[in-house]
């Protein structure tokens, strides 16, 4: 039988465990330790929901986020944050799908566009999750994810940092995986030429790049080297790391060494200044009631939660019928982007940093599940004008529509032939979104690349009805815990570790 002292000794070692700490400034935020890698046990340890800025509500709401003051006292850091605010969804109606096709393809939309819950305006917290042995003289390399969600939903949440923590243990590259919240939609993406006037343009991007300046003050203490971070993110948040790329005239300001992009680059968005980005506030302000007041962006801090999040929510969404033309994105503001990003890359205004991009095969085709109701030629051609082109002349859009014609076996999903047809226009705009959004932007941005780089092109689940290896197939291969299927997982922590993907 256990005497007294070994049980009270074996209690102490299991809270010791149970209860990890670390020091922040005059703060001690205690989290938890976890594992379930292959052969190990309670292998990572994760502080989660730290604050890095204070909350933006009241009169900080459309604000640049402000740094959290030096902590102090005791912080529970064991639960993430609530998500910030979501945009509510509205997905294709997809009743022209048999059964059970049409449930099936309703799952994956879900599972790609998940709108949060809970969420809140008080949601700009971080996440640090590291091997449990690690201490602040470990020096590990860091990765700093960022995540998806057409601008408009997403949240750290949704993806668990530690299966990446885990195996790169399991393959004696050991790294801290760190994840912040930043604001979307409108509270996020506020654009027009008052926004920029009033310099709160690019809220959601200002505070992915709080967070990264939280990680150069803080990591150390984790066991992170400051000076050999990764930024890395899917989609959106693909787009973010880009977009941090060439902020601040391309200058990373030591913030991070190298970027892992995955269905996101530089994309065509214009300015503050541009015409979209003027009708949108309007229509905004309008909705919020603040229309024909002195100064809407006041009237829009004193307004209550619940009609913001409405005025929010009319917004349209990715599967509106203006596809990935979206109006809550990142633009040109003449400060933090100080030109329009395009401009920016065809200028090599640019971080020379290595990187790994790639997309995946049919990048467009879940998002022309929202325009089945083009049929003919013409229809094509007044969608792709109104909101894509709105000043092409007719021989520009004849050019266009011969590049991207209706033909079945040259539309997306690629090389399924005749199948996937779901209507006559159908696997021509997935061609044309696809390579618009997605392919383009991501080959351009390459060229103005001078470093190292590496890119691929995902074709898994490419046997999935109608979708093909549609936008975000590639994410549930990289954080995952097969030991088969997880080859852009290892690629991305070998890259982390020697700046190489191989």
């Amino acid at each position: 039988m256990a005497s007294p002292k070994s049980l009270a000794l074996a209690l102490l070692c299991h809270l010791a465990v149970a209860r990890p700490t670390v020091q922040l400034d005059n703060g001690t935020f205690t989290g938890t330790t976890t594992g379930s890698a292959p052969n190990t046990t309670s292998n990572t340890t994760s502080f989660l929901g730290i604050p890095f800025a204070f909350p933006p509500v009241g009169d900080l709401r459309f604000r640049l986020p402000v740094a959290h003051e030096p902590y102090n006292g005791s912080f529970n850091a064991t639960t993430m944050s609530p998500a910030c605010t979501q945009q509510a969804l509205v997905y294709p109606d997809l009743t022209l799908l048999p059964f059970p096709l049409g449930v099936e393809v309703n799952a994956i939309l879900h599972s790609v566009y998940t709108v949060v819950t809970p969420d809140s305006e008080d949601c700009l917290y971080i996440n640090v999750i590291k091997p449990n042995w690690a201490t602040s003289t470990s020096n590990l390399p860091v990765v700093v994810w960022i995540y998806g969600g057409a601008f408009q939903t997403g949240s750290t949440s949704q993806n668990d940092g530690k299966v990446i923590v885990e195996r790169s243990i399991f393959l004696n590259k050991p790294v801290i995986y760190v994840s912040m919240n930043y604001r979307l939609s409108a509270l996020g993406f506020l654009a027009g030429p008052q926004v920029q006037q009033a310099n709160i343009s690019n809220i959601g991007l200002q505070d992915q790049r709080l967070a990264l300046r939280w990680v150069q003050t803080y990591i150390a203490a984790f066991g992170g080297d400051p000076t050999k971070v990764t930024i890395w993110g899917e989609s959106a948040g693909a787009i973010s790391v880009s977009l941090h790329m060439i902020a601040n005239n391309g200058n990373p300001e030591g913030l991070f060494r190298a970027a892992f992009m995955q269905s996101g680059s530089p994309i065509p968005i214009g300015n503050e200044t541009s015409m979209s980005a003027e009708q949108a506030f309007n229509q905004f302000v309008t909705k919020a009631g603040c229309n024909g007041t002195t100064d809407p962006i006041a009237c829009l801090r004193q307004a209550n939660y619940t009609t913001i999040k409405a005025a929010q929510d009319a917004s349209p969404g990715p599967f509106s019928s203006s596809g990935l033309a979206h109006i809550w994105l990142p633009r040109g503001d003449g400060v933090f982007l100080t030109d329009n990003p395009q401009t920016l890359v065809e200028n090599r205004v640019i971080a020379q940093v290595p990187v790994v991009t790639g997309d995946c095969d049919d990048e467009g085709t879940m998002f022309a599940l929202a325009n089945t109701n083009l049929i003919t030629d013409d229809d094509f051609r007044g969608w792709v004008q109104q909101f894509w082109y709105p000043n092409a002349t007719k021989e520009q859009l004849d050019k266009l529509l011969k590049v991207y014609p209706s033909t079945l076996p040259e539309g997306s999903p690629f090389n399924t032939s005749y199948l996937n047809g779901l209507t006559p226009q159908f696997k021509r705009i997935a061609a044309y979104e696809g390579d618009l959004v997605f392919e383009a932007p991501r080959r351009f941005f390459q060229s103005a690349i001078s470093q190292n780089q590496w890119a691929f092109l995902s074709k898994r689940l490419k046997a999935t009805p109608l979708l093909g290896s549609y936008h975000g197939s590639d994410l549930p291969f990289v954080y995952s815990q097969s030991l088969l299927l997880g080859e852009l997982r290892d690629a991305l922590i070998y890259f982390i570790n020697n700046l190489d993907p191989v």
